[in-house]
């Protein structure tokens, strides 16, 4: 048995460590759930989603968390949560009052951060998309991810920077714990392409599709200083319609 109670899966078949693939949980790791919120009306209503842009969660949304919610609170997995946080765009809070009931006890109070809200669309915020296009023209970030999206605004480049060194501060101040956060395919997308340390030029946006609902998992290892992708949009039961 490890330090933390769990078996090395494969020991007990003599699968040697210098090849085994799959390896038991982490004895002092944090792990963070991060959920994608439901279907925005901003997403359906084809305007510009930051603070202004944003007034939450179309009906569909509502019933895409309630049952992310209701599988949370049937199996179990994020009854040992301590923390409950939301980036401050509408439909990321509303996610996550939603799943309060499942997340700890579930009396957590929902924190909000600025740093874990979507791209900031600077000036372009409420705008219609082809308004926006009109105003300030199309940033090719497959070619330059430093190009601001609008005056204001943040760049790929930056956004990747900021989103996921959001989600490390919360492993970071949660040594050991499990954290469940409502957020952003942007941000998800971002800690992927930073804990996984993927060079420049493969990541390309759009290259994984984050649907609404979704929960991807990380376990943050602070005696290797490394993460590991637990679970990546799991949208197992989530309606799409």
């Amino acid at each position: 048995m490890s330090e933390g109670g769990a078996e090395t899966l494969g020991a007990p078949f003599g699968v040697p460590d210098g090849v085994r693939r799959v390896f038991a949980p982490t004895a002092g790791a944090t792990r963070i759930v991060l959920v994608r919120h439901g279907e925005a009306v901003c997403n359906v209503e084809g305007v510009v989603g930051g603070r202004r842009g944003c007034t939450g969660l179309t009906e569909l949304g509502r019933r895409q968390v309630a049952a992310v919610t209701a599988r949370l609170a049937a199996s179990g997995e994020t009854e040992t949560a301590t923390a409950l946080y939301a980036s401050v765009l509408p439909r990321a809070v509303e996610t996550a009052e939603l799943l309060r009931p499942a997340v700890g006890d579930g009396s957590a109070r929902v924190v909000t951060r600025r740093d874990l809200s979507e791209l900031d669309p600077g000036e372009a915020d409420g705008l219609c998309w082809p308004e926006m296009v009109e105003r300030f023209g199309v940033p090719e970030w497959d070619v330059d991810p430093d190009t601001l999206i609008a005056p204001g605004g943040e760049s790929w480049a930056g956004f990747v920077v900021r989103a996921s060194g959001a989600v490390r501060e919360l492993a970071e101040r949660h040594p050991g714990e499990l954290v469940v956060a409502a957020v952003h395919a942007g941000v998800i997308e971002s800690t992927v392409i930073a804990f996984l340390q993927l060079p420049r030029d493969v990541t390309r946006r759009g290259w994984a599709r984050i649907v609404h609902g979704s929960l991807t998992e990380w376990e943050w290892v602070p005696a290797e200083s490394r993460w590991v992708l637990i679970r990546f949009n799991d949208a197992c039961g989530v309606p799409t319609a």
